[in-house]
């Protein structure tokens, strides 16, 4: 990766009732997701990045190429500026087809710029099979799926998306949710992702900038924002952790897939199969973490690990959360307030970890 292979952003723009204020710091590649309540500044970030709104002052760079630099007077206008941006509606122009749809997005890429291949990512997409079809017989899934081919069609330098699950169901949010993380493993264009749902940061994102009040609470590697006791992600009945592993074996007898990770192993019932040496990215939700003093014996779990206690929080009423290191890991267990003080958890105390969920998320 070239040594300028960053993102930038500094941003202030002030509105009726709201400012945003906002120096970003971001790699240049993956996915980094932009989290936070609505009316954070989430979508405003993303369109002054886009040039759609005018940060002022203001200062863009995407992997060394300026967009804009307020202090010598530059500024790109958003036709300039090497993007894609997917909305949450996927605003297709419903005359055409899908093919020209994206044909659409591969005009406004100069010839001498294009460089995503098309084939592969209408591959990546899985909507090879759709190319002739008009947008109104799509589902919401595979519209969103054509936006997002038109988007990598210009071959843009950078991918904006803005919650572009926000406005599908449960069913079709499941269906669209493997292609994105595909094709953020397959691409090497740099995602910017507004969302304010955790599952799709923690299943996409492996760099996080979480908002509020239009300004950055904190930005970092997602798996260390999510765990820290001092941030909300770590609270309430939705906080977990995320571990990137590597597959072992799968036992395709009883279904069962060991993940190794920096602390040791996992085993999580798993239907699909999965191929050794494959990354794989497990979400351990705190509230499936239980902990013990002595190794469990005749147990169901199959997963107990050995961790020491790093700090305690208190966390909705007669709840306590617990940040455990199992070797580098950082993991989090929810136990009640009660059992905490029966079992004596202080920092640097020994415990070994009950895992009764894992989920394969990416």
């Amino acid at each position: 990766m070239a040594a300028d292979s960053s993102i930038a952003a500094r941003l202030q723009l002030v509105r009726p009732g709201f400012t945003l204020d906002v120096d970003l710091h971001l790699p240049g590649h993956g996915v980094t997701a932009l989290f936070g309540p609505s009316g954070c500044g989430k979508t405003t970030v993303l369109r002054s990045m886009a040039g759609l709104a005018r940060a002022q002052p203001g200062r863009v760079v995407v992997n060394g190429e300026v967009w804009q630099d307020d202090a010598q007077r530059l500024w790109k206008p958003t036709h300039q500026r090497a993007l894609g941006y997917v909305f949450q509606e996927a605003s297709l122009f419903d005359h055409l087809s899908v093919r020209g749809n994206i044909d659409y997005g591969h005009r406004r890429a100069p010839a001498a710029r294009r460089s995503v291949a098309l084939d592969a990512a209408i591959d990546l997409l899985g909507i090879a099979h759709l190319m002739d079809r008009k947008p109104h017989a799509l589902s919401g899934g595979e519209r969103q799926r054509v936006a997002i081919a038109r988007a990598l069609a210009a071959s843009p330098r950078l991918l904006l998306m803005d919650e572009p699950l926000a406005a599908l169901d449960a069913a079709r949010k499941a269906e669209l949710l493997p292609y994105l993380e595909r094709l953020q493993r397959a691409l090497d264009i740099p995602v910017v992702y507004v969302s304010h749902a955790l599952d799709e940061v923690a299943q996409l994102a492996h760099h996080l900038v979480l908002m509020d009040d239009g300004q950055v609470r904190a930005q970092g590697p997602t798996a260390e924002l999510i765990a820290r006791l001092d941030l909300p992600l770590a609270h309430g009945d939705a906080a977990a952790t995320v571990i990137d592993g590597r597959v072992l074996q799968h036992d395709a007898h009883d279904h069962i897939l060991t993940v190794a990770f920096d602390g040791g192993q996992l085993m999580l019932a798993s239907a699909t199969a999965h191929t050794p040496g494959e990354r794989v990215r497990l979400r351990l939700q705190a509230r499936d973490l239980s902990l013990a003093l002595a190794a469990p014996r005749d147990t169901s779990i199959l997963n107990i690990v050995p961790a020491t206690v790093v700090a305690l929080s208190p966390d909705s009423p007669g709840q306590c959360m617990v940040a455990l290191d199992a070797g580098p890991t950082r993991l989090l267990a929810r136990v009640t307030q009660r059992s905490a003080q029966a079992l004596g958890l202080a920092p640097g105390l020994a415990v070994f970890v009950q895992v009764k969920g894992i989920a394969v998320v990416g």
